[in-house]
């Protein structure tokens, strides 16, 4: 995509690298909810959040980043000057910015670091309450007529949650972050739910009565208008394959014919709807829907099922939750008849169901590489290799990445199906690898 000129601040005290070397650091003050961390710094660069345009607020446990680029994508295709939040990257930090599909430039960046950085030392601001205050900054600055904005984890303490949204989209509500959201999926979706404000409308895919229940009772609680997609005619899906979705739907005074959208899985039509349908609420003609759902991977819609490569293919998709796995299996199993062996390379953080996620790739393959991950939170690709061996995988450990795809280059058939998953980290370890 042809990005737009535009001449970044330069920091004369700091350079792209300085400002990474600064931000990657406040991993380590970990997870914080909260939002008085987040204001205190919006609030000593003039409050940008408040000049963000139309607000999308997406939050969810699957799907809210297909949600997200969707969205993006459509407005930007209708002339709107769109920015997009979303995390994490999985290549360069400045994938997490980004407006009319363009990445925030590297100087901004510094730019912006540098005027954060007392603010940030004084708070202990975390890396992504960091990052979503620049995210505001820069969107505020490029004068964004639409913000697309992704939440980080859960939603009422989430440091997204200091928007105005005028939409707010909810895709799913599974078991995750239960450590911190709670440990049911009805306390979870209450603090999904918590991002819904007065005067919000809202669009939701979520069945599961305990999870839809807090989401009708804040929308009701705040005066916002809530719309289920169980209330909607269901999507009917023409065809999926690698690579391409092509389905209809109806929304109210609309009936839209065979869209295509560039992703692997009958299941994202209900993501795609959601998008839709928030778009054509807000006056977004056809033409522009089509055209944005065919150039989401023009906004960065990466890793999701993408196939990287053929003979064999290799897929890359950052499923790395039960929900979230047990969708991409399913969908690769319609397709697996037509390969002679499924090879899986997995890697997990350790703070995941991991036990549920091996399990639900049983019924996928039974040969299996354990990769390390390169992050604190990754779980030993020798004790994961043990897991799924205890469930009866043919388990490969490999230090690396890098070892894992020279096995697979060493063993794998032309005719063989290999998916690598589990993670975002391994997922941007493998793209830089690829592009080397």
């Amino acid at each position: 995509m042809h990005c737009s000129l535009f001449e970044p601040h330069e920091s004369r005290n700091v350079t792209y690298q300085d400002a990474i070397n600064f931000l990657f650091p406040l991993h380590r003050f970990g997870m914080k909810p909260g939002l008085e961390r987040i204001r205190s710094l919006l609030n000593a660069v003039g409050n940008p959040q408040k000049r963000l345009g139309k607000v999308v607020h997406i939050a969810g446990t699957n799907g809210k980043g297909t949600v997200a680029y969707a969205v993006a994508s459509i407005f930007s295709s209708a002339g709107f000057t769109t920015g997009l939040y979303t995390s994490p990257h999985l290549v360069s930090f400045t994938e997490r910015i980004c407006v009319n599909g363009c990445r925030i430039p590297e100087p901004q960046v510094a730019a912006y670091c540098d005027v954060l950085k007392e603010e940030v030392a004084d708070r202990k601001a975390t890396f992504f309450e960091v990052t979503t205050a620049m995210a505001c900054m820069y969107f505020a600055e490029m004068q964004a007529e639409v913000s697309v904005i992704e939440t980080g984890m859960g939603g009422r303490l989430d440091a997204t949650n200091v928007v105005d949204p005028d939409y707010v989209i909810i895709p799913s509500i599974g078991k995750d972050h239960t450590a911190w959201l709670g440990d049911t999926v009805e306390k979870i979706a209450a603090e999904k739910a918590a991002i819904i404000k007065k005067g919000s409308r809202v669009y939701t895919a979520v069945k599961d009565p305990a999870a839809l229940k807090p989401i009708i009772g804040r929308a009701a609680a705040v005066g916002a208008t809530l719309h289920v997609l169980q209330d909607f005619p269901e999507p009917v899906v023409h065809s999926a394959a690698v690579g391409e979705l092509v389905f209809s739907l109806k929304a109210r005074g609309a009936d839209f014919r065979k869209l295509k959208s560039g992703v692997t899985g009958d299941f994202h039509a209900s993501n795609l709807e959601l998008a839709v349908l928030a778009a054509h609420d807000a006056g977004i003609e056809e033409r522009s829907i089509r055209k944005g759902l065919l150039s989401m991977r023009d906004f960065g819609y990466r890793a999701r099922l993408e196939r990287l490569s053929g003979k064999p293919d290799l897929l890359l998709d950052v499923a790395h939750n039960p929900d979230g796995m047990e969708k991409s299996v399913n969908t690769l199993l319609r397709f697996s008849h037509a390969y002679r062996n499924v090879l899986v390379v997995l890697g997990l953080v350790r703070d995941k169901d991991v036990a549920e996620v091996v399990r639900c790739l049983k019924k996928l393959t039974k040969t299996v590489i354990t990769v390390n991950l390169l992050s604190e939170r990754g779980l030993p690709a020798s004790e994961l290799g043990g897991m799924c061996r205890n469930e009866g995988f043919h388990a490969i450990v490999a230090e690396t990445a890098a070892e894992a795809l020279d096995i697979v280059k060493r063993t794998a058939d032309k005719d063989d199906l290999v998916l690598v998953t589990g993670s975002f980290y391994l997922a941007g370890e493998v793209l830089k690898l690829m592009k080397r």
